[in-house]
């Protein structure tokens, strides 16, 4: 699903009139979660799921075919953890 089709389902799913109301609430809610997790934040939608920051190690590899060496540094890195009525909904869709 692209965003122009997402926009219509919420559109539908919101009772929103346009499509333009309906791209807002989209805009408003993912900036919101951004603005929280930037601050550290965790965002928790109770039977939908959490969204939160967790620190990613940096790690050493070898690029393939050569003797090059590299390694990347420790980053903070976005995560979500889905909740028991999302994954229930989920779990029926074969």
């Amino acid at each position: 699903m692209n965003k122009a089709q997402f926009v219509e389902l919420v559109q539908k799913s919101g009772g929103y009139k346009t499509k333009v109301e309906a791209e807002t609430a989209i805009k408003a809610f993912t900036e919101a979660i951004t603005a929280a997790l930037v601050d550290n934040k965790e965002v928790s939608l109770v039977g939908f799921g959490s969204f939160g920051v967790s620190l990613q190690k940096g790690k050493k590899g070898k690029v393939p075919g050569t003797d090059k060496e590299y390694t990347t540094e420790d980053k903070m890195v976005p995560k979500f953890k889905p909740g028991k009525n999302l994954k229930d909904s989920v779990s029926t869709v074969r």
